[in-house]
């Protein structure tokens, strides 16, 4: 994509320093943006993911609003990946506090100024998947879905929370994406969080058998359970088309539109890194088997509907490109 400097504004992204939001910022550079990150950095290489960006400034979540008051005018978008992303994480009220309040004060703030918002939700608003994944955001809709951990219900409570406060909001663009299973390179410090493409890859390099999960549902053979599995690359590109069609707004799934099984891309890992696939199969924790999804795929019409009509990256290619264009190098970063 070309780039086109618009000078004197910069892009504010939270989360910028995480997985998806460093990403977006690398991208951002190379339109030849100024773009501020709102984040904490930690004891751990996190820093590494923003490395070889030349940033406009990095705010401290708890400086944001400062930051705001004294540079706000130069805002032209906020990109909010900012987010205790953890699913496994139990202190709802921490959980409450930085992903819907924090949310809603950024969203008021960028509404009375009228600038774009584009915002991450998630997959995991649709719980179980009993309700479906159709990315509908009138609030009779939404009622309907039973997130299954805190993280999914703090993210689902703010997309209910904007159904009914954004009609009241005027023109600015205000999107939220519900990511599915996003993998690609600047995932290294989620630990657990990480995605399985980034756990099997230490197995391939040591020829050793990789464990999935057991199914506990019937319906589902073990490494059988599916997700819609989508490369990091397309959902920079879905964000940048929306950075460049302010007009379209609202709440959208962002997957492939096909879901795959863990076995399968277990397989494309062994195979992208130049092995033969060696699998088994492991007991679920007892305390995950009633919060499991064994199935989610998004149901992208409403996006291709707005007007996006790039293609998503196939398991198979997205896997490769991840192996040997980042694991498998001395530098893995973006």
């Amino acid at each position: 994509m070309a780039a086109h400097p618009r000078v004197n504004i910069m892009i504010i992204v939270t989360g910028g320093a995480g997985f998806i939001g460093s990403n977006l910022v690398a991208a951002l550079e190379a339109r030849g943006e100024r773009v501020a990150v709102c984040d904490w950095l930690g004891k751990d290489d996190k820093w590494r993911n923003i490395a070889k960006r030349d940033l406009e400034a990095l705010v401290a979540p708890e400086q944001l609003d400062e930051f705001l008051k004294t540079h706000g005018a130069d805002v032209e978008t906020v990109f909010h990946m900012g987010a205790i992303s953890t699913t496994t994480e139990t202190d709802a009220d921490l959980i409450a506090e930085n992903n819907l309040r924090l949310s809603q004060k950024l969203w008021q703030w960028c509404s009375s100024v009228k600038i774009p918002l584009i915002y991450a939700s998630s997959a995991a608003t649709y719980g179980d998947g009993s309700a479906g994944f159709r990315d509908d955001e009138q609030s009779e809709m939404l009622a309907k879905l039973r997130p299954l951990n805190p993280y999914g219900w703090s993210k689902h409570q703010f997309d209910r929370w904007l159904a009914r406060h954004k009609p009241k909001s005027g023109s600015a663009q205000c999107v939220g994406l519900k990511f599915f299973n996003v993998y690609g390179p600047n995932e290294y410090h989620k630990d657990g969080q990480r995605s399985v493409v980034h756990q099997i890859y230490p197995y391939t390099q040591r020829n050793e058998a990789f464990s999935l999960f057991k199914s506990h549902n019937p319906q589902y053979e073990n490494g059988g359970q599916l997700r819609d599995f989508v490369w990091i690359g397309d959902v920079v590109n879905v964000a940048m088309w929306l950075l460049d069609h302010p007009k379209v707004s609202g709440l959208f799934n962002l997957g492939t539109g096909k879901a795959r099984s863990f076995a399968d891309l277990a397989v494309a890992v062994y195979q992208a890194a130049d092995r033969a696939p060696l699998i088994r199969y492991r007991e679920m924790p007892e305390e995950l088997r009633d919060k499991y999804q064994y199935f989610t795929e998004a149901e992208m019409g409403k996006l291709r509907a707005a007007g996006y009509t790039a293609p998503f990256t196939s398991l198979e290619d997205g896997v490769r490109k991840y192996v040997r264009d980042y694991l498998g190098t001395d530098d893995p970063y973006v």
